[in-house]
């Protein structure tokens, strides 16, 4: 383990915002954040865990401790007929991990595939897509006490897992050290096709039996045609949380716009598309300086090339205040911003 200072942060967050650290380590090993809390620098100043920085927009130069996560490791715990237990280390980058239960057949993470990010940050954010959340796979989350490298073990009611919610972006925010995640997956694939595009893409794709690669092909599919490599043009996924608004507010907002796409939830309210209603204003294209919201899926705001990350800030804040005006609907940001 080696501290170094005033570090770029630009290869580190998907982003690619320019940003200083005035420390920076990477942790390979439980021990090496053992001895890294000793430290001096470690103890006398703000730290930030990293991982994919992939869900991150850096606004300034951080003046503290940056710690990259880069434990790594996949190893299968226990199974019985119908699933299979598989621990892994949280600097694991999350797109290879699904695509290694994809090639060993195990089941519920197909529709999360080619969600940029590390392991770590799944059970944080309780990511989801096409109608599958982590929650529904995340048996325990292991994590090391910010305070004192002490190991805890979360089990997934102690998350308090929510829409892209959970402890840990709350209550225990950067509290824990997130080192590993079990998750509980399927010998025997229970296919989730019915949300966003899924069915019609596997009809173009000619797929005549359903498996969990071809779900996975047809996912990788859709977000490749709607969203951006972050290599070509930095972002970081989805901007913007779909709004929940209860039945009435739904019923409200159906009888001023006929074309409204929401989403029945269980517990009576619906999700509205933000993507749609950000398009709706006509923001699609819309740029601050380096900074666009995508011209192909509103719901993503892009760097051009030297965007700044209070650009991308300014930007996300023309975006909220539109969809406030126009639909009465209050957006939240889903990226962390430093």
């Amino acid at each position: 383990m080696n501290i170094e200072e005033n570090i770029s942060l630009k290869k580190l967050n998907t982003f690619g915002i320019d940003s200083k650290a005035s420390y920076f380590t990477e942790i390979n090993s439980n021990s090496d954040f053992l001895s890294l809390v000793q430290t001096p620098v470690y103890k006398n100043n703000p730290k930030l865990v990293l991982g994919g920085g992939s869900n991150i927009l850096f606004t300034k130069n951080f003046g503290g401790l940056v710690i990259k996560n880069s434990l790594k490791g996949i190893e299968m715990i226990d199974q019985n007929t119908d699933h299979v237990w598989v621990k892994v280390n949280a600097g694991e980058n999350w797109h290879n991990f699904v695509m290694w239960c994809v090639q060993h057949n195990y089941g519920g993470l197909e529709n999360l595939s080619l969600i940029p990010g590390c392991v770590g940050a799944a059970p944080m954010q309780n990511i989801g897509a096409y109608g599958v959340e982590i929650r529904e796979h995340c048996e325990k989350v292991f994590a090391l006490d910010m305070e004192n490298g002490k190991e805890t073990v979360f089990l997934n009611k102690d998350c308090k897992f929510g829409y892209r919610e959970s402890v840990f972006k709350h209550h225990l925010k950067n509290k824990f050290l997130i080192t590993g995640v079990i998750f509980k997956l399927n010998k025997k694939p229970v296919f989730n096709t019915s949300y966003g595009a899924i069915e019609q893409e596997l009809a173009a794709m000619g797929v005549k039996e359903l498996s969990i690669k071809a779900i996975s092909d047809a996912v990788i599919r859709i977000r490749t045609s709607k969203l951006p490599d972050p290599a070509d043009k930095g972002n970081a996924g989805s901007f913007f949380k779909n709004p929940e608004v209860s039945k009435d507010q739904h019923q409200e907002l159906k009888t001023k716009f006929e074309k409204l796409v929401a989403y029945p939830l269980e517990n009576g309210h619906f999700k509205l598309a933000a993507g749609w209603l950000i398009e709706q204003c006509g923001l699609k294209g819309r740029c601050v300086g380096q900074a666009c919201v995508h011209d192909k899926q509103a719901l993503v705001l892009v760097n051009m090339g030297a965007a700044k990350g209070d650009e991308v800030y300014k930007l996300s804040e023309e975006v909220l205040q539109a969809v406030k005006e126009k639909f009465g609907v209050a957006l939240e940001r889903e990226v962390n911003i430093y």
